[in-house]
């Protein structure tokens, strides 16, 4: 389908039925705590619910706990093998490209800084890493595999946020729609798979079509099992530009919550990169890939590494001739991608499980310092005239 200002404009005022009924329920009993004590072991499909468990929440653990019927097993398999073979490169991509991209609309950073709060970069990223190395393994939706039960979670955490935002008079509906919608949720999707594939296309990495086009497809199967309503989702990788294209240009600009969060992003990975004197690379490597103009509105900082990230597609270049020419080459470069994720990721989470806990209420007073934090209902900010 094609999107539309009208059909959007529908998106924004949608969310997801299923979870926040749920949601709704566990608050209202005073049941929330209870589920998030029994469930912080509950990790993997097909393991057995804890006696005591919430019936509601028993209930939606059951309704939601396999994939949906159209699954194309082939398909995903074939986006299984795309990630292996470019597991640092997506990496990458998700840490430098589709995070500032979600920082960069004004709306969805506030929603992250109530979520997280601003102090903690690294369970943001630790949460979005383990999630996707969870989809990519070759038991993501079997028994034993912890994909489901992570998807499960961070359904109910969306609807944990809608509930807050709400109750609490804590978000303008009427000129923001609903907190978490439809129309954010689907971006959110575009944010991971498409601008990703983005990413890998201004980094200089070959893929072919078949490739591209199963790992958008995986984002789909994401998308559904996180209540994201598949009949909105564009189904080919032209529509999904259309789509995020019109998102973009819908809600894209400045905030103080992107910036600070986005220096924060920045301050994260300077410390994982070893000494300093590689530290600017961070900076540079955002600005190459979400361009200028969105670097300026995250306040990025220029660097002597802008124009030498530059010349990243022709080193990555040399390196896929070589795992193309030698299979020792393959084995050895996919081995060090594979090495190098399960570092950072490792780095992030300090090598604990992120759980997905839904939080019991949010922070009172979120935001940036000064006076934006001090204001309990945010709206959107008047419009400007250049």
């Amino acid at each position: 389908m094609t999107h539309t200002e009208t059909s959007m404009n529908a998106l924004r005022h949608s969310g997801d039925e299923l979870a926040d009924a749920v949601v709704a329920t566990l608050f209202e009993r005073g049941e929330v705590g209870k589920f998030n004590s029994l469930m912080r072991y509950v990790s993997t499909a097909g393991q057995e619910l804890p006696d005591g468990l919430p019936g509601v929440a028993r209930e939606y653990l059951r309704a939601t706990g396999t994939p949906p019927d159209w699954v194309d097993w082939s398909e995903m398999e074939k986006a299984r093998l795309f990630f292996i073979d470019n597991n640092v490169h997506i990496s990458t991509a998700l840490s430098f490209a589709s995070m500032p991209a979600c920082y960069v609309v004004p709306h969805v950073a506030r929603l992250l800084s109530a979520t997280h709060g601003l102090s903690y970069p690294s369970k943001r990223m630790a949460e979005t890493g383990q999630f996707t190395v969870y989809l990519m393994q070759p038991d993501a939706f079997e028994a034993g595999g912890r994909f489901i039960p992570a998807a499960q979670k961070v359904r109910l955490l969306h609807a944990t946020i809608r509930h807050h935002l709400k109750r609490e008079d804590r978000w303008d509906t009427e000129a923001l729609g609903t907190p978490i919608c439809q129309e954010d949720m689907i971006g959110g999707q575009m944010f991971f798979s498409l601008l990703v594939l983005d990413s890998l296309h201004r980094l200089g990495i070959h893929m072919s079509q078949e490739g591209a086009e199963a790992y958008y497809y995986a984002w789909r199967v994401v998308g559904a099992v996180l209540g994201v309503d598949q009949t909105a989702v564009p189904t080919t990788l032209d529509g999904a530009r259309q789509f995020l294209d019109l998102y973009m240009l819908r809600h894209m600009g400045p905030s103080p919550e992107g910036a600070h969060l986005t220096r924060q992003l920045i301050d994260l990975y300077e410390e994982v990169v070893p000494g300093t004197l590689f530290d600017p690379v961070v900076s540079a490597l955002i600005r190459y890939l979400v361009g200028d103009t969105c670097a300026d509105w995250l306040e990025v900082p220029r660097t002597r590494w802008d124009t030498v990230v530059k010349a990243a597609p022709h080193l990555l270049g040399v390196l896929e001739t070589i795992e193309d020419r030698s299979p020792f080459g393959t084995w050895a470069l996919d081995r060090l991608g594979h090495l190098t994720t399960a570092l950072e990721l490792s780095t992030l989470t300090r090598g604990r499980v992120m759980h997905y806990a839904i939080p019991e209420q949010l922070k009172k007073d979120y935001g940036v310092t000064g006076a934006a934090s001090r204001t309990r209902r945010w709206t959107p900010p008047p419009a400007t005239v250049s």
